[in-house]
């Protein structure tokens, strides 16, 4: 068993993308801090100085330690604790609703540990209701009554992972308590590291809230991936229609197509909405159109490989297509829901001989066998007969697709993005030339 010699400020359960950052913010103020995973691997890294997410280094982690912060498997360190934050995932069933496995299991670990007055938060994405009707009646079977005898609140998450402008402490935190007391002690909390708390009025407009966010993010991305597949028949340059639009100061936001959705949040939180709709007994639509939409991009990504390459004579079946990374987004190793792997299987699947190349992934895997990875990225271009670019690291420079890859399909828009000085005057021109089509 694990010792920790004095009930901490702070128990954060769940020490991922969401729960690590959150253990370090606290941490930096002052609080005395312990994390709480199931995972051994996770605890056993964690104290012995090595980071396992793209936002915090070894460094940082090495600084939490010497702050005092330890990770541990075991689930006595919930007792006594002033406060503990729920950072557990919320992934989709096999039918495709909300499975909130880590969640209960969470709030049952709590519920045999919590101690009187203690403040427990909800933060991991789930629907309207969850905090009051799942994780209230598991805590109170201790004995304790929320709102009288502990407080009871939820915060969603807005860790956004790779980004160095927003982190936990100067992103706005949205709290709604179950009581209004739950609610003000919940945003004194979060008060002593983050620099605005925003309450809203309960548990359920906060947990909307979350929802609402990712939900207008996926139904816009499906709206400008619905517009790239028939400008593209058009004969239409979508990204500088929204490089346009963009100049426009209000009224408009602009979001970009891509070979499909990914991450922790896009391409699973929506769903969390759409079920708790469908349990009123109507269907969503948007967002179901969205998801289909959005879903079928891969298919999308497969059907213009497959034209670009019989375009230059070769057929898909004998030919060698190098993916450009792997990851969901630019710039980060996180690899959850990222829409290169249902590319691959798609290509793969029609006889293509597949490479890869992602300076932040050393192995990949698809239908459970690795992927050849290229080392040299100049040679790995010039070698493969239809490169396509999946995301797009900083690595990837135009110029150097555009020189190298013999047939190229971008679908980050990389080779269309033009930059703009103060006016709106453009000050160059894509890259284009034949072999090179854009998403």
């Amino acid at each position: 068993m694990d010792a920790f010699t004095s009930p901490s400020d702070l128990v954060v359960i769940g020490l991922g993308y969401v729960g690590l950052p959150l253990a370090h913010e606290a941490t930096r103020a002052g609080l005395s801090v312990v994390g709480l995973d199931v995972s051994s691997r996770v605890v056993d890294g964690l104290n012995s100085g090595s980071s396992h997410i793209d936002d915090l280094s070894d460094t940082d982690i090495a600084e939490m330690r010497a702050a005092g912060f330890r990770a541990t498997t075991d689930p006595e360190v919930l007792g006594g604790a002033r406060t503990i934050v729920v950072c557990v995932p919320t992934p989709l069933s096999a039918e495709g609703g909300p499975d909130l496995g880590a969640v209960t299991a969470a709030a049952r670990s709590i519920a045999a540990h919590i101690s009187p007055e203690t403040l427990v938060v909800l933060e991991s994405t789930t629907y309207p209701g969850t905090t009051e009707e799942v994780v209230r009646p598991i805590l109170e079977e201790s004995g304790l009554v929320a709102g009288a005898d502990f407080h009871l609140a939820f915060s969603p998450e807005r860790i956004d992972p790779g980004n160095a402008a927003f982190g936990v402490a100067n992103t706005p935190k949205v709290v709604g308590g179950m009581t209004e007391r739950c609610g003000e002690l919940a945003a004194v909390f979060y008060g002593k590291f983050v620099d605005n708390v925003v309450q809203a009025r309960g548990t359920r407009e906060a947990e909307m809230a979350k929802l609402l966010e990712n939900t207008y993010r996926h139904v816009n991305i499906a709206l400008v991936n619905e517009m790239a597949i028939f400008c593209q028949e058009l004969g239409v340059d979508l990204w500088d229609a929204i490089a346009c639009a963009a100049t426009k100061p209000f009224g408009f936001q602009a979001f970009y197509p891509g070979p499909g959705v990914g991450g922790h949040c896009i391409p699973i939180d929506p769903n969390y909405l759409s079920y708790k709709v469908k349990t009123l007994g109507y269907p969503f639509r948007f967002v179901e159109l969205a998801q289909e939409i959005n879903a079928r991009m891969p298919s999308y990504v497969l059907q213009r490989a497959q034209e670009l390459l019989n375009e230059a004579g070769l057929a898909l079946s004998r030919s060698n297509v190098l993916l450009l990374g792997v990851t969901y987004k630019a710039d980060i190793a996180d690899q959850r829901e990222s829409p290169a792997r249902p590319v691959a299987r798609k290509l793969s699947g029609k006889g293509a001989r597949l490479a890869y190349h992602d300076p932040h992934v050393e192995n990949w895997e698809v239908n459970g066998a690795p992927v050849q990875r290229a080392e040299n990225l100049e040679q790995a271009l010039t070698e493969a007969d239809l490169t396509i670019l999946l995301t797009d690291h900083t690595d990837y420079k135009p110029k150097l697709l555009a020189e190298h890859a013999r047939l190229l399909l971008d679908t980050r828009g990389v080779l269309r993005r033009r930059p703009s000085v103060p006016g709106g005057q453009r000050t160059t021109s894509p890259i284009t030339r034949e072999g090179i089509q854009v998403l």
